[in-house]
């Protein structure tokens, strides 16, 4: 038996801070995706060497651990060029040119509206 491969886009979220991340999962969930959650970037690798189904990579930028945000994100481009990458920040302000080629900028706080908007663009679905 494999994996079941799932009709929604699957996002990993990568976020620290327990509440903040439980608060975007709540609002992925909300907009239609399935939802992968790690603590930081060290974790969020080890899922993605596991798993062939995460359509997009939701990250925060300033983490502990052995990447922050910008660094994970270039680490997923490198590997895994076809996963999307949202990074946000409610601490620093970058330029989309700081992502890697295609990857979008979402500043804290954002709501349900904005997560939901960047993700349909990010991954066609409107």
């Amino acid at each position: 038996m494999g994996l079941v491969k799932s009709k929604r886009p699957v996002v990993l979220i990568v976020e620290d801070e327990f509440l903040l991340r439980m608060d975007a999962v709540d609002m992925i969930a909300a907009a239609g995706f399935e939802v992968v959650e790690a603590a930081n970037a060290d974790e969020a690798i080890g899922i993605l060497e596991a798993r062939r189904d995460i359509t997009v990579v939701f990250t925060d930028i300033q983490m502990p651990g052995s990447m922050d945000g910008l660094k994970f994100a270039r680490a997923v481009r490198g590997r895994w060029p076809p996963i999307k990458i949202v990074a946000t920040s409610g601490r620093v302000g970058i330029a989309e040119t700081d992502l890697p080629e295609g990857g979008r900028f979402l500043p804290k706080p954002y709501s349900p509206t904005d997560v939901a908007g960047v993700l349909r663009a990010v991954t066609g679905g409107g």
